[in-house]
């Protein structure tokens, strides 16, 4: 399975970071593995779809996170995130708070990628 892969949604591209069910470790190597296809992007283009239900972390890939998200700000005009439950809310709050980003939450995946589509 295709983790960080583009999707089609009403007429836009939108880039799919799937980590559900990824355990720690994992999260860590699908960061490594997306922040090139990210930072390949031109400026300000780039809509996303980060879906984290279920997600594992631990403070490495708390870290991984937070350095990822601030990687990407320049590229992206738009992001939406889904599966913000639990403990993740404070890794969220973390992330937005050290990017400066706007991550904005869903509580689907459709919402999301409709959301994404207007922007």
């Amino acid at each position: 399975m295709n983790r960080i892969q583009f999707i089609q949604h009403n007429g836009k591209k939108i880039l799919h970071l799937d980590f559900t069910h990824a355990k720690a470790a994992e999260v860590v190597q699908l960061v490594r593995e997306a922040q090139p296809v990210i930072a390949a992007q031109s400026p300000k283009s780039l809509r996303t779809l980060t879906d984290v239900t279920d997600m594992s972390f631990n403070t490495e890939a708390a870290e991984a996170l937070k350095q990822f998200t601030s990687h990407n700000k320049p590229y992206v005009t738009a992001a939406a995130v889904v599966g913000i439950t639990g403990l993740k809310q404070i890794i969220y709050n973390a992330v937005l708070k050290f990017s400066g980003r706007n991550l904005v939450a869903f509580d689907s995946v459709d919402k999301a990628k409709d959301w994404l589509a207007t922007q």
